[in-house]
């Protein structure tokens, strides 16, 4: 593939670092030629120095046959103004942009852009661990509206399958633990004295998971 990086700052030249490292051919753009000294002389991408929502800037770069396109420049306008130009314009099917004002990133998501809105994500991180409220967070996607918990599970769900705890709650079992590794269950796996239960949830569905997850199921003792 080749993929195209808006911003070489500590986000964009790590990513081209491990995209690079990957067998990707990868084009940089930033309009601070000093800012490829983050690069190092071990990087043999591209490198462009220029404005990223320059069309010319871009073709230089290689945008008219990239597969991907990555904004992470420091300024929100920026971003969004290289990624809606590399969607709408060039075709590039996949799009990404770092946006730090949760609402704009809400409005680019609804466009079709994904974003990684990185203030809202990285201020929820540190709550969660700051605050916990009788689940384990494990994981949060970047816009911070799905993450997967680890709920506590009443012993009467003991030797009842997945699906009806997933019926009860609301949620889906997104992965278990049992004996140490990492398990995929079906709908019809058996829930073993021991597992742990990691559940998708919204923060909206996330009291209401823990409380049906932490009680007998009905009919249950």
């Amino acid at each position: 593939m080749h993929i195209v990086i808006m911003g070489c700052g500590r986000v964009g030249s790590t990513l081209a670092h491990t995209l690079e490292a990957r067998g990707h051919a990868v084009a940089v753009v930033d309009q601070d030629a000093d800012a490829f000294r983050r690069l190092g002389s071990e990087f043999t991408g591209l490198t462009v120095t220029g404005i990223g929502f320059d069309r010319d800037v871009l073709i230089t770069a290689g945008i008219e046959h990239a597969d991907a396109f990555a904004a992470v420049s420091s300024g929100d306008n920026s971003n969004i103004i290289s990624a809606r130009l590399a969607r709408e314009t060039f075709g590039v099917a996949r799009v990404v942009a770092r946006i730090y004002d949760p609402k704009r990133a809400e409005v680019y998501e609804r466009l079709g852009i994904p974003t990684v809105a990185t203030v809202r994500w990285t201020a929820d991180r540190i709550f969660r661990q700051l605050v916990p409220d009788g689940h384990q967070e494990v994981w949060r996607d970047p816009t911070s509206v799905v993450a997967i918990v680890e709920v506590p599970v009443h012993p009467g769900w003991i030797s009842r399958p997945v699906r009806a705890l997933e019926e009860a709650s609301g949620a889906r079992v997104a992965y278990l633990m049992r004996f140490g590794l990492g398990t995929l269950p079906t709908p019809s796996t058996l829930i073993q004295d021991g597992d742990q239960i990691f559940m998708l949830v919204t923060d909206e569905m996330t009291a209401g998971v823990t409380k049906v997850a932490g009680a007998p199921p009905e009919g249950g003792h």
